[in-house]
């Protein structure tokens, strides 16, 4: 592959919150998307994630409840005033859902060094490829956390053991799907503070 063709990769996924509830993923579309998280680097190869795969209009249902249920928290704290207008109308929209999970007991060695989060890079690398795999395919995503995890672990059954990396929703956009502006790199040389040459 030429760097290119990456980068353009790269520049199509892009976040999308409404879809066509229509065509569904096929299940080997699925299988696709999830190989593709398989291959993401994790510590000590200890592929920490499972999935959990949501086609249930009643538990979509339920998943959008949480989210009025998170935006309402988040009002209710003095929040961004913004948040009472962001629709979250694609969490039942979408065809396919699938949970990001992951066993923080599979984080490598980092518990050594006071660095416990191993797991979680490991499922956010896993739902990143899954995100490219399915712009490859044609749809469009998009990476939930706005959420009560407590709400959600509840509504899909995760164990205690395991956490919640995010909701990945999926399907073919609904219209154009807006880009986001990226702002300059932030880059020093040798330590931090010191400026980079970016040339």
């Amino acid at each position: 592959m030429e760097f290119a063709e990456f980068l353009s990769l790269l520049k199509a996924r892009k976040s999308c919150r409404s879809f066509q509830p229509e065509p569904s993923l096929k299940p080997e579309e699925i299988k696709m998307i999830i190989n593709a998280g398989l291959l993401a680097p994790n510590p000590l190869n200890q592929q920490p994630w499972s999935f959990i795969v949501i086609t249930s209009d009643d538990i979509k249902k339920k998943l959008r409840q949480a989210g009025e249920k998170a935006k309402q928290m988040v009002l209710d704290k003095s929040g961004p005033g913004w948040v009472g207008g962001f629709s979250i109308d694609f969490m039942e929209e979408a065809p396919l859902v699938i949970a990001v999970l992951v066993d923080p007991r599979k984080g490598g060695l980092g518990d050594f060094f006071d660095q416990p989060l191993g797991s979680i890079q490991a499922g956010s690398a896993c739902m990143q490829n899954m995100m490219l795999a399915a712009t490859t395919l044609g749809f469009a995503s998009l990476w939930f956390t706005f959420f009560d995890p407590a709400e959600v672990r509840s509504i899909v059954a995760v164990p205690d053991n395991l956490e919640i990396v995010g909701l990945l929703f999926i399907g073919k956009a609904a219209g154009e799907v807006p880009g986001s502006r990226r702002r300059a790199p932030v880059i020093y040389a040798d330590s931090f503070g010191f400026d980079y040459d970016q040339g």
